[in-house]
C-alpha cells in the first residue's frame, strides 16, 4: 500500500455517467480524499459511502474533492449513487489496474480492500489508511487530514507582512 510522502499513481477512469476524470484533474482544486471500497451495496461499503455523503459538506468545506473507487462497472456506480444520494464522484476500476498501482490489496485473498488516501493538491500521499470493518474511521481520518492540511495552507497567509 501507498505510504505518506510518496507520490499518488496517476489514473484516467470514468464515472457513472461515463464522464472521463484523471487524478490530475481531481486535485486541481485541492486536495483529493481516495477512498477504494469492495463492492457497491455491501453493508460495510454502503455505510462507508453513506459516512462520506453525510460528512460531505465538511470536506467541501475543507477544500477537497471525495472520490470513490471500486471495480463496480459503470451502470453499478450509477444506481448505487442514486438509491444512496452519493453528491460525489465514482469510479469504476473495472479492471483493478488503479487498485493495484496504489497498492491496496485483497482480504483474505477474496475480497478487495478497503483503503482511504489524502492526496494533496501537489500530488503527494497525505494519508493513507486501511481497515475492512472499521468504515466510520475512514471518513474521520480523512477529514482530520483535510483540515490540516487546510489550516497549513492558511498559516503563511495569516503570516504575512500587512
Amino acid at each position: 500500500m501507498l505510504q505518506p510522502g510518496t507520490a499518488a499513481p496517476a489514473f484516467t477512469l470514468r464515472d457513472s455517467s461515463g464522464r472521463v476524470w484523471t487524478l490530475d484533474a481531481l486535485r486541481a482544486t485541492g486536495p483529493v480524499v481516495l477512498f477504494f471500497y469492495p463492492r457497491d451495496e455491501s453493508p460495510i461499503c454502503t455505510r462507508e459511502a453513506c459516512a462520506f455523503r453525510d460528512a460531505y459538506e465538511d470536506f467541501v468545506a475543507a477544500g477537497a474533492s471525495v472520490v470513490g473507487m471500486s471495480s463496480d462497472s459503470e451502470d453499478s456506480h450509477r444506481a448505487f449513487a442514486e438509491h444512496r444520494r452519493l453528491p460525489f464522484v465514482l469510479l469504476s476500476d473495472s479492471g483493478g489496474a488503479t487498485r493495484k498501482a496504489y497498492g491496496v490489496g485483497r482480504t483474505l485473498g477474496l475480497l478487495d480492500g478497503r483503503v482511504t488516501f489524502v492526496i494533496d493538491a501537489g500530488g503527494i500521499v497525505r494519508m493513507a489508511f486501511s481497515s475492512q470493518l472499521l468504515a466510520g474511521a475512514h471518513v474521520e481520518q480523512a477529514l482530520e487530514v483535510v483540515r490540516r492540511l487546510k489550516a497549513d495552507s492558511a498559516a503563511p497567509a495569516a503570516r504575512a507582512p500587512q
